[in-house]
């Protein structure tokens, strides 16, 4: 079996530790782990790190945090309009890693992934980018546009930085394919439920559990399935053959729903994203009771 790269000896391991740690303890419980996407800056800095802060007492066991970008191409219209409503806000990578600081300065442990794409790391410099996010509590990373084949990249940079390097494996990710995929992978496997964009829906949810088990053969890093789980019973039923559950279209398109007719945060807009994370994680632990 794979699993991730071991780490140097001169970088802590805070980052990888830390999401091991929250697999382990959702484990502990029976339950898969509630992995929720929001965008950051989304609809605007203030309300997006309040949603942050909010996020880990209605049931978030870890958080990606979205990199808004320019030219988003994995992503579909929800985490689209989402990502132009941040970077009409002002919102920057800088920004973004400010907001994890705060979020970790406030005292909170839920383990944290940057999701994104390429171009606005490598605009930062990624040495100094790295330096930045371990400093302010990244834990991880998510750069769907860099394919192993890049892994020089970013991938073992980060990995020997002590920051996790999550990838994603998708239903054409053959055996063939999937040991390249693994090979340098840390934290969690990130299975896309669908070929396509985010924002679909899951039609086959057998092929899914095949796949998770599939996958499962080959790496002993938990798996956690996204794309396509808008509801607590999508939730319930994909928490019962994975290790975690990842919601992000239904999240920002709770913020949208939220907003007022100037597209401006209203006093709903939190509690709008909190209230279906609760409904989530509620999912996820009737899976675990029924399994019990």
């Amino acid at each position: 079996m794979l699993t991730a790269q071991p780490m140097t000896d001169t970088h802590t391991a805070t980052g990888q530790a830390r999401i091991q740690a929250r697999f382990q303890a959702c484990a502990s419980e029976g339950r898969a782990a509630l992995v929720t996407f929001v965008t950051a800056g989304d609809p605007d800095l203030a309300t997006s790190a309040a949603i942050l802060t909010a996020l880990p007492a209605a049931g978030a066991d870890i958080i990606e945090l979205g990199v808004p970008f320019t030219d988003p191409m994995a992503d579909g219209i929800p985490v689209q309009l989402a990502g132009q409503r941040a970077l009409k806000a002002g919102q920057t990578l800088k920004k973004t890693l400010a907001m994890v600081a705060e979020f970790r300065g406030a005292g909170h442990d839920t383990p944290i992934v940057l999701m994104g794409y390429y171009n606005p790391i490598y605009s930062y410099g990624v040495d100094k980018f790295l330096k930045d996010a371990n400093a302010a509590g990244v834990d991880g990373l998510i750069v769907v546009d860099l394919p192993p084949e890049e892994d020089d990249e970013l991938c073992l940079p980060a990995l020997a930085a002590g920051v996790s390097f999550i990838r994603l494996a998708t239903p054409t990710t053959d055996d063939r394919r999937l040991p390249k995929v693994l090979q340098n992978t840390s934290g969690f496997v990130y299975y896309v439920s669908m070929t396509g964009v985010t924002g679909g829906a899951i039609t086959n949810y057998d092929a899914v559990g095949d796949a998770v088990a599939r996958i499962k053969r080959h790496t002993d890093l938990p798996v956690a399935v996204g794309f396509g789980v808008k509801t607590a019973q999508d939730a319930e039923t994909i928490a019962r053959g994975a290790d975690g559950v990842v919601v992000g279209s239904a999240l920002v398109e709770r913020v949208r729903l939220s907003l007022d007719a100037d597209g401006k945060a209203t006093e709903k807009t939190v509690s709008a994203v909190t209230s279906l994370v609760s409904e989530l994680a509620a999912g996820i632990r009737s899976a675990a009771k029924a399994a019990a």
